[in-house]
């Protein structure tokens, strides 16, 4: 029996590899946090502020009465760029940057939701969130897809196929 390999239309190997994935997830809220975390320390020395992981996940803490509430929402944007990029990186594919955005997202609002003991309530941390989910996702596709629709070189159009 000779071996015989079927050409499909499809430009990419898409099995289900949920050890990637996973991977992919954990590494992504890791990156994220680390960024995050980087960037809020940032912002608590500009504002003179003491360090405290409340500022991240305590929903109370997004506002924009004063400096030190509008410097965590830049922060949170700024993330949400780095998460973008970061989306570019270890995902690379346009269709599932809605996913993993809303994963991230999604686990950040459990971990809120048990550092504070109470559900997010306030609508500075629903639209902030909201928006920066929309913003890594939006950017994370737009660097994706430069990348997929990059052309594809054609040198080796007379290599043999084997069949």
């Amino acid at each position: 029996m000779s071996k015989i390999k079927k050409l499909t239309g499809s430009f990419r190997y898409t099995q289900w590899d949920p050890c990637l994935i996973i991977s992919q997830i954990l590494a992504m809220q890791f990156m994220l946090y680390v960024t995050l975390s980087l960037l809020v320390a940032i912002m608590q020395d500009l504002t003179g502020s003491t360090r405290t992981l409340d500022h991240i996940f305590e929903y109370h803490e997004i506002h924009v009465k004063d400096s030190e509430g509008r410097s965590m929402i830049f922060a949170f944007v700024l993330n949400a760029v780095v998460g973008a990029y970061l989306l570019w990186l270890l995902v690379g594919r346009t269709k599932l940057c809605l996913d993993f955005s809303c994963t991230y997202y999604g686990i950040h609002l459990i971990v809120c939701w048990f550092y504070n003991g109470l559900f997010p309530t306030t609508f500075s941390w629903w639209a902030l969130n909201i928006s920066c989910a929309a913003i890594m996702c939006v950017a994370g596709e737009f660097l994706c897809l430069r990348t997929e629709l990059q052309a594809i070189p054609l040198s080796n159009i007379g290599a043999k196929v084997d069949l």
